[in-house]
């Protein structure tokens, strides 16, 4: 893998046709994942079965453009020679590095395939730069993806204490917790995130047309009703509407998408490495529209960052797929601060 320049477009590729999207609209690199729970999307009808990783790979690869592949749960005793494969098949493809978020994991990676670069996902739970240099001291760590819970001053006191790559989220859907930790999925459904690999797992997900309005259940608990003329969300503990003393609000999180291209000059000037598009689980039109604005967005910055604004025109297109309609800086930009 050559030397990282700044602002790569790291998109998602949830299948082959998103994979293909990503690379004919500029990504620089895909992120993707196996059909199982070795990566944190472990939905039906989501990621890659050998045959399909190894096509994409060859497609992406002879455009030049990266391939990235999560494996980023923890694997439990009974279960680890899964993961110790995933690793394996990595390797043996030919990817371009491999996401990891369990430390015994990557001593695996280390020792068996010892060429093989490793990034460490948000889903390790990295929010400072000594967290980043452990990774790093012990298992050789070349990139680290940091979770949406810091301020931009924040994450340039990481970027300046450490020589590795940081990766940062710059659009797609919210998490109210730091990635890694939250046990909401779990308390409600009983599978954790973490080792199932899915936060409201498709099991578990019920939708219900009742009298009052369309009904949203995760494992039976009600998490959102809605209107006839709303649009029925994906039910997700921490985007539903509760009641709270008598009154009913989004009581955790408003469904809202983060947008961070105003940011973009001061992401360039603090050299992040790469500018990661969440939604491996939204359709290849979407991956298609997301990445062609980016691209337009990030060659924009690095041809004049100090006269960046972002157009008008991206910012609709953005809005048209962002939850809620909505688009926020999340805890990037914190004025109180």
């Amino acid at each position: 893998m050559p030397e990282t320049k700044p602002l790569q477009l790291i998109c998602p590729a949830g299948s082959l046709p998103a994979l293909k999207a990503a690379v004919d609209h500029g990504a620089d690199g895909v992120y993707l994942g196996f059909k199982d729970n070795t990566n944190a999307r472990n939905f039906s009808g989501l990621n890659f079965d050998d045959k399909s990783l190894a096509e994409g790979i060859r497609y992406a690869q002879t455009k030049g453009r990266q391939v990235l592949l999560a494996l980023n749960t923890y694997p439990q005793p009974a279960t680890l020679a899964r993961w110790h494969r995933a690793v394996d098949k990595a390797a043996h493809l030919g990817v371009d590095a491999v996401i990891l978020a369990d430390p015994g994991l990557m001593a695996y990676a280390v020792k068996t395939h010892p060429q093989l670069r490793l990034h460490l996902s948000v889903q390790g739970s990295a929010t400072s730069y000594e967290a980043i240099e452990f990774y790093r001291e012990r298992f050789g760590i070349r990139r680290a993806v940091l979770p949406r819970v810091l301020s931009l001053a924040q994450v340039r006191n990481v970027v300046e204490n450490t020589d590795v790559e940081i990766e940062l989220f710059g659009f797609g859907g919210l998490c109210v917790m730091v990635e890694g930790r939250c046990l909401l999925s779990s308390y409600a459904c009983g599978d954790s995130p973490n080792t199932f690999g899915a936060c409201s797992p498709g099991h578990a997900v019920r939708w219900q047309q009742t009298p009052q309005g369309m009904e949203t259940r995760l494992n039976g608990v009600l998490i959102d009703r809605y209107a006839d003329n709303e649009k029925a969300g994906y039910p997700t503990l921490c985007k539903g509407r509760f009641q709270v003393r008598g009154e009913t609000y989004y009581a955790l999180e408003e469904p809202t998408s983060l947008n961070t291209l105003e940011m973009l000059p001061e992401m360039l000037r603090l050299g992040i490495a790469a500018i990661k598009i969440e939604g491996r689980q939204r359709s290849p039109a979407y991956v298609a529209q997301v990445t062609r604005v980016w691209r337009a967005a990030i060659d924009a910055v690095k041809r004049s960052a100090d006269g960046f604004t972002p157009n008008p025109a991206w910012m609709a297109e953005l809005n048209k797929v962002s939850e809620g309609s909505m688009h926020t800086l999340g805890a990037y930009y914190r004025p109180w601060k």
